[in-house]
């Protein structure tokens, strides 16, 4: 064991004039497994339908990872299950995952969102990224 430990927050901010925010965030305790999975999904747009796609995304990814499921199982999922916007030509839901693990690492994995800002000694800390391919989807891996 160590010393460290997460601090985990988030505020959710409705589009101006909308009743419902398009981003979703859920932290998922895995005892089992003494890690906690935090997702943040962003619906494309805003409004209900923003609200509802993100959801469905934060959801579907932290249940299956909660449960064990691996990356490539949860993405194929949210591929087969979000819509592709006909305009323009990209998912109705992006995704940031966050799998901090035992207090001692934290897997990111994104895929459309702007990256993870990680600062460390006040300084913007450039982490290791490897880009994997799943379900014709560009998925970013680090491990920190």
């Amino acid at each position: 064991m160590n010393d460290l430990c997460a601090d985990i927050g988030y505020k959710s901010i409705n589009h101006y004039g909308e009743q419902l925010c398009g981003d979703h965030v859920d932290v998922i305790e895995q005892s089992n497994e003494n890690a906690t999975v935090i997702v943040l999904a962003d619906g494309l747009g805003s409004g209900v339908k923003a609200s509802i796609l993100s959801t469905l995304t934060s959801k579907i990814i932290s249940t299956m990872m909660s449960e064990g499921l691996g990356l490539e199982e949860c993405v194929a999922t949210i591929a087969a299950t979000l819509p592709v916007c006909s305009v323009r030509g990209v998912a109705y839901s992006t995704f940031t995952i966050i799998q901090l693990k035992n207090n001692q690492t934290a897997e990111i994995i994104q895929y459309d969102n702007p990256g993870v800002i990680v600062i460390r000694d006040e300084k913007n800390y450039d982490y290791p990224t490897t880009e994997v391919n799943i379900g014709g989807k560009k998925i970013l891996k680090s491990v920190i």
